[in-house]
């Protein structure tokens, strides 16, 4: 009897185990399906993008329906895009490249000594002025903007490097991210440094930043793709075409007779501009989750 009912409950367990695991994978399955989908539609307009890019401009003014896919692809939209009279594209792009660079170099050099004051030095009133600090987050961004373009413009430096980069050269949102991570670094190694003469600039560039690479690099790629989709400030500050970064560049690309008369060759600009940032983002992904989750921890 005894083995009849143990036979009995090992069928009703493996039946269980079965239902259970028949269960998992539909709802694995469904979710894998709602994943391709939402892939399919976040990835479907920089597919259209590239496609376009490689069309004849002929063959695709003679498009009566979209067609999805091309079986003769050419590169000269993006020769075009670059030699073109009517576009100065390459100007653009190093122009955006100098900005960049600039901006994200200066800021580094900001960021880091105010976050290690906040994190690690001792003086009357840090409290109360990095409270104040915060509060500039509170601060709506176009209020910054046109004090920005009010001073920027009593100074005589719109339409100069200096002028685009000036406003941009610190972040209060930076700062406290690299100061909370700074924070993580055990106060004992401070201490013995401090006996062994070690002064602060020392400390701060042989102990933390060393220590605190994830994040710096996470700030630095954060900060290059920040720089790199600016549209608001440049589009104020820039009125000549020769400090036009790639973001104003399409635009004028856009409205002119180039844009509107080669519809693939400006996707071709498009798609130049644009893949810097998502090579960037596909080779550093790691180290940016990895950067924010340091910097959102404290242990």
């Amino acid at each position: 009897m005894d083995k009849q009912l143990n036979a009995v409950t090992s069928m009703d367990f493996d039946r269980i185990e079965r239902r259970a695991a028949a269960r998992r994978r539909t709802s694995q399955t469904v979710i894998y399906v709602l994943l391709a989908l939402w892939a399919l539609i976040v990835l479907f307009p920089f597919y259209w993008m590239v496609l376009t890019s490689l069309k004849d401009q002929a063959a695709y003014n003679s498009e009566k329906v979209p067609v999805f896919f091309t079986l003769n692809p050419t590169l000269q939209n993006y020769v075009s895009a670059f030699t073109d009279e009517q576009v100065n594209l390459g100007r653009y792009f190093l122009n955006t490249v100098i900005f960049t660079l600039a901006t994200t170099g200066l800021m580094m050099l900001v960021i880091i000594p105010a976050a290690f004051a906040f994190a690690r030095l001792e003086f009357r009133g840090k409290h109360l002025v990095f409270t104040l600090f915060l509060s500039l987050m509170m601060i709506p961004n176009e209020l910054v903007i046109i004090t920005n373009y009010v001073t920027i413009t009593n100074w005589h430096l719109r339409n100069t490097f200096t002028g685009l980069i000036l406003p941009s050269v610190t972040s209060v949102f930076y700062i406290y991210l690299l100061k909370e991570n700074f924070e993580q670094i055990p106060d004992e190694l401070y201490k013995a440094a401090r006996v062994d003469g070690t002064t602060d600039l020392e400390y701060l560039v042989r102990v933390m930043i060393p220590i605190s690479r994830p994040t710096l690099i996470t700030i630095t790629i954060l900060k290059v793709i920040e720089c790199w989709n600016a549209y608001v400030w440049p589009r104020l500050i820039t009125t000549k075409s020769s400090h036009f970064l790639v973001s104003n560049g399409i635009q004028q690309i856009r409205v002119s007779s180039f844009g509107r008369d080669n519809y693939p060759a400006m996707m071709a600009a498009v798609v130049v501009i644009s893949l810097p940032l998502i090579v960037l983002f596909l080779v550093f992904r790691n180290k940016i989750m990895e950067g924010v989750s340091r910097g959102g921890l404290k242990g």
